[in-house]
């Protein structure tokens, strides 16, 4: 039988094996990335992103944000983290689950665990953004409860047209 885990991260090795992930997921990113789309400012730029991966203990500490650690097996395949947006807003970040990792619900499950410590930790609401060429993601959203919203005001209008945000409501009876 197949041991699966979606926990919080508090220890520095897991730090580690979310950072291979999120390059992973980075990599992944790059093969997949579509040859139309603007490549300057791009937030996926590698010295950008590892500056990120530097700072991901920091940019998602508790108490108000989190990181979360999936495991198949024992073995680290799957990742997603969160931010305080505004007081009652989280934004979630990285969602990604490698390809050994995938067909077992993993990216729901983590959502699920996610939004449990986002109720917890006081959050009402929870937003983020993806690329329009990531069909597969939008659809596991949409089942997971998100609806699409606008862009932001200060998002660059040059990268409108590539890039959707989404939020949900926390408590659906709110």
């Amino acid at each position: 039988m197949t041991e699966i885990s979606v926990d919080l991260v508090v220890e520095d090795d897991e730090i580690e094996a979310v950072q291979a992930l999120c390059q992973d997921w980075l990599d992944w990113h790059w093969k997949a990335y579509p040859d139309d789309w603007p490549t300057e400012g791009n937030p996926m730029d590698p010295q950008r992103f590892q500056k990120i991966l530097e700072d991901l203990p920091g940019l998602h500490a508790r108490p108000r944000g989190g990181i979360f650690l999936a495991r198949l097996d024992g073995e680290p395949v799957g990742c997603v983290m969160y931010n305080e947006a505004d007081g009652m807003t989280a934004e979630l970040n990285r969602l990604f689950v490698r390809e050994n990792g995938r067909g077992h619900g993993l990216g729901r499950m983590m959502l699920e665990r996610m939004f449990e410590q986002m109720k917890s930790d006081g959050y009402k609401r929870a937003i983020f953004s993806s690329a329009k060429f990531l069909t597969h993601a939008k659809e596991m959203y949409q089942d997971a409860g998100f609806v699409d919203m606008p862009h932001p005001q200060a998002f660059p209008e040059a990268w409108r047209e590539y890039v959707y945000f989404m939020e949900r409501r926390l408590d659906p009876s709110e």
